[in-house]
């Protein structure tokens, strides 16, 4: 028997049913790349794009950005084989609670695949999340019947009963949010063809050329401080891409003019923007940043206000992986980007890049070899979703391979 017998349907909205009940009304007849579901995701997308809206909640916009009909064409296009690709089935997404947006991408490509979905929505979700809600009950107007009878996002508090049965229900289960969380939901078991899809801690990097860093013009150098802003403050720097180390590459004399001059660039532009941290996160990030100094990992630890501190390192092999409160970077020097091997982890997922051309980009991924590092990208597009993601390509795993012989 069910502990917690009913969850919240918040999409289509129609408040509590039991889980059971949902399982049932959930319908089909959906294919992959099914044009009601790009229609339904292209007006979503458009309204997410929407100046007001973009401009209140920037990381919609990308969001918009992402579902845009030459996107999800593209997306689409992209699945050809000599083999016919089918919906994988039913789809359990559950997201992390700190980044409202990512549950929509995962959602969206996994509906235009022709999947049937439930999403579980955390009771903590911001702000954010309740603007896509509300979007989405937008374009449902107008959308074909198929998408309100094949779609739902759910929220229901800690309930082992209800994530039993949706586990047990589902063809993939789709776990975003940390170790701890696959952990849990792993204790929850699949049908034996079902699998789980999961993405676990991770943590990312900044890696900037010196040299390149200096010769640089000043537009383009404050492009970059724009983007390395948006790349760590739009989720508090919590989202696994967002980067929490820099490390650069050079001479030390380069090194330390390049960082100077960038940490002033970077705190212009927290200041511009008007980014703050509650008195709670500050002392979060003094507790932290004078920890690794109490532990002989920070040389030195410098603070600009409460919204950004840099913390030099005493070696690069020191650099964090936890979490140290928004706005926190640590800074460390490499002599050249090949000493990154031996220094990268599996957690590791992004690395954001300034100065580099690509033939050294693609020598040192094969150089990693599968250490770490799934994404590469320029600074200010580490929040950029793709297709790929940690290495999965997310259309391919939302649908099954038939082999057709004549």
């Amino acid at each position: 028997m069910l502990d917690d017998p009913k969850l919240d349907v918040r999409f289509p909205a129609t408040g509590h049913v039991p889980v059971d009940g949902l399982l049932g009304e959930l319908g089909g007849g959906l294919d992959v790349g099914d044009e009601r579901v790009r229609e339904f995701l292209a007006a979503f997308g458009r309204r997410l794009l929407r100046p007001a809206l973009a401009r209140r909640h920037p990381e919609l916009g990308s969001l918009g950005f992402f579902l845009r009909p030459s996107e999800l064409a593209r997306t689409v296009e992209g699945l050809g084989t000599e083999h016919v690709r089918v919906p994988r089935g039913l789809v359990f997404h559950i997201p992390p609670a700190n980044v409202d947006t990512v549950f929509v991408y995962s959602w969206a490509l996994s509906a235009l695949m022709g999947n049937r979905n439930v999403v579980r929505l955390s009771p903590r979700s911001g702000a954010v999340a309740e603007v896509i809600l509300e979007t989405l009950h937008e374009a449902l107007t107008g959308a074909d019947p198929v998408i309100a009878a094949t779609q739902r996002i759910v929220s229901y508090g800690r309930s082992d009963g209800i994530t039993a049965a949706l586990s047990a229900a589902c063809d993939l289960r789709v776990v975003w949010g940390g170790d701890v969380t696959v952990g849990e939901l792993r204790r929850h078991p699949l049908a034996p063809h079902a699998r789980d899809l999961v993405f676990p801690d991770r943590s990312s990097f900044a890696v900037v050329r010196a040299a390149a860093w200096l010769c640089a013009p000043r537009a383009a150098r404050v492009t970059v401080a724009e983007g390395f802003v948006t790349d760590t403050y739009w989720f508090d720097q919590a989202a696994c891409s967002s980067p929490r180390t820099v490390f650069w590459v050079g001479a030390e004399g380069d090194c330390d003019a390049a960082r100077a001059d960038f940490c002033e660039h970077v705190a212009r532009v927290v200041a511009v923007r008007g980014w703050g941290v509650d008195a709670a996160m500050a002392v979060e990030k003094r507790v932290s940043t004078y920890g690794l100094a109490a532990d002989g990992l920070a040389e030195s630890v410098e603070f600009r206000g409460n919204a950004l501190a840099n913390v030099t390192l005493a070696a690069a092999a020191a650099a964090p992986r936890r979490w140290l409160g928004a706005g926190t970077f640590a800074h460390a020097r490499l002599g050249s980007l090949a000493e990154l091997v031996p220094l990268v982890e599996r957690r590791d997922q992004t690395m954001t890049h300034f100065g580099f051309g690509g033939d050294e980009l693609r020598e040192l991924a094969r150089g990693l070899a599968g250490r770490g590092v799934d994404r590469m990208v320029p600074v200010g597009s580490a929040l950029s979703f793709h297709r790929v993601w940690d290495g999965f390509d997310l259309p391919a795993e939302f649908t099954r391979l038939v082999t057709v012989i004549r």
